[in-house]
């Protein structure tokens, strides 16, 4: 569904593709030198279910819609694709496929990284002795020498929403796969590297940094697939792929696809995407996406930072630079308020903010998250606690909301906490951003100052601004600063404490749900 106005320039006028594969839609925006949004394209990622807790994506058909949402948004911005200087791909992280290396045919479908399949697997793993021997191992190395590679091993936790423990699944289910990388025949790919592929017509087979070191089977201080945690989890390291910059020349599209070659100028992971977008260039700055979930990244430089809670990656790397990001995550936001919306608790998503404002409190109601199930509690489910008789959609909505709120606030003080830089500016994206009751009582809760910008597309945008580099459309980070644009800042207008009866409430509704 095509959206914008056609463009009435020089025909020589020269536009940069930024493309964001996200777990809901698949965008295509169209940016001048300005960063202004020239044309745009959005279609709805169709999830297939074919078991309860199983998730995946039919290969072919998100083919079809990235390719269409492509051909729409230059359309829409009344181009032609000779106008494009280069295409940015960002594209949702622990999503992936692996096909057969000489054929090209896909064993499996996408397993989604909302995909349940393996959480037994991933809690059992999470109990085991062996993992805490290792932790073990790695925290008396890390004390004793300091080094930073030692780091990310001493936390090593397993989740859902990794890779690592699904492709274990695949290769000890799925026989064509296992025989194939017993023959060093397969292919493992993220959506990045799968779409690389097939963009290339099979000539390029590669990830970036960002997406490899979101696998959870990448080890970001060496920068390269850990041997060893994949012997022990049975996966063959020869079905990985080349690992490459993020801001790279990946090569053309074939020409049969849009009628000429568009250079690939970058591929890179959502999150870090966003990141780049929102221009968290400098140690300390920090980013807030509000999406399907929430995901808070803040950027140490050369430095890793995790603990328990918060885990490393790899922002990007650019020629010789590799910035690290840590990152803590939230599940079930833009979920939640789209299975509100599914069960007509409110018609439009605009409304939710001036209902939860138009009463005091949400009458003792809290909102227990439990959507996407996480691997230490794989029985979890979502629910309502303190119901009564005159409980009406206003607090169920506003109980939704403050459940954002509470565990922004929880995740914001672990990494004051632990990670050992001052913090500078946070800024805010993803469509719940959008949203001005849970930003300002976020805003309240951690007594800082949150910027949201014009446009709430930073995956887009920052896959643009990286193509834009690599291809000379941008000279360099200075100049994409200067095209920053924000909507609105957000400041503490009451004391967190006065939030504190309802907080106090709320995790004491959360005690009462493990296990269910």
């Amino acid at each position: 569904m095509p959206c914008g106005q056609p463009d009435s320039g020089a025909a020589p006028a020269r536009y940069v593709l930024g493309v964001d594969v996200g777990s809901t839609v698949v965008k295509c925006h169209v940016y001048d030198r300005a960063a202004a949004v020239r044309g745009s394209s959005c279609r709805k990622v169709e999830s297939v279910y074919p078991r309860p807790g199983w998730v995946e994506l039919d290969p072919e058909v998100l083919w079809s819609q990235f390719i269409g949402v492509i051909k729409e948004a230059v359309q829409a911005a009344g181009l032609h694709m000779r106008q494009i200087a280069g295409l940015g791909i960002s594209t949702q992280r622990g999503t992936f496929i692996t096909w057969h290396k000489r054929t090209g045919k896909p064993f499996h479908n996408f397993i989604s990284w909302q995909d349940l399949r393996s959480a037994e697997l991933v809690n059992s793993w999470n109990k085991s002795l062996l993992l805490k021997v290792i932790h073990v191992i790695f925290t008396v190395l890390h004390f004793l020498t300091g080094n930073d590679r030692y780091l990310a091993p001493s936390c090593l936790t397993f989740s859902t929403h990794q890779t690592s423990m699904k492709l274990s699944w695949v290769f000890k289910n799925i026989h064509e796969a296992e025989e194939a990388a017993k023959k060093n025949n397969c292919c493992f790919g993220t959506v990045d590297t799968w779409l690389l592929y097939k963009l290339t017509k099979g000539s390029v087979y590669a990830t970036d940094y960002s997406n490899a070191s979101s696998t959870g089977i990448f080890e970001p201080c060496t920068k390269c697939w850990n041997p060893t945690l994949c012997n022990l989890l049975s996966i063959p390291v020869s079905v990985y792929p080349p690992v490459k910059d993020t801001s790279f020349n990946f090569g053309s599209t074939d020409s049969e696809i849009f009628g000429v070659p568009i250079p690939i100028m970058a591929v890179v992971a959502d999150q870090q995407s966003a990141m780049f977008g929102e221009c968290c260039f400098h140690p300390g700055d920090v980013k807030l996406t509000m999406g399907t979930g929430g995901f808070w990244n803040v950027n140490t430089g050369e430095h890793l930072f995790a603990s328990r809670s918060l885990y490393p990656v790899i922002g990007w790397k650019i020629g010789e630079e590799v910035v690290y990001l840590t990152e803590g995550s939230i599940s079930d936001i833009g979920t939640a308020i789209k299975w509100a919306q599914d069960i007509e608790l409110f018609t439009n998503v605009d409304e939710t903010a001036e209902m939860a404002q138009s009463i005091a409190d949400s009458h003792g109601v809290c909102f227990i998250p439990g959507f996407q199930v996480s691997g230490c509690d794989p029985y979890l489910c979502a629910s309502f606690m303190g119901l009564k008789p005159s409980t009406n959609r206003n607090h169920l909505v506003r109980a939704m909301l403050e459940s954002v709120a509470f565990r922004n606030k929880l995740l914001y003080d672990i990494i004051v906490k632990k990670v050992h830089i001052p913090l500078r500016t946070i800024r805010a994206d993803g469509g719940v951003s959008n949203n001005s009751f849970v930003m300002q009582m976020t805003s309240d809760l951690i007594n800082k100052k949150i910027e949201k910008p014009a446009n709430a597309d930073m995956s887009s945008l920052g896959a643009a601004f990286l193509a834009g580099l690599a291809s000379g459309f941008w000279t360099d980070k200075e100049q994409l600063k200067k095209l920053r644009r924000i909507e609105a800042v957000f400041e503490p207008q009451k004391d967190s404490e006065e939030y504190r009866p309802a907080m106090d409430t709320w995790l004491q509704a959360m005690k009462h749900s493990p296990h269910w």
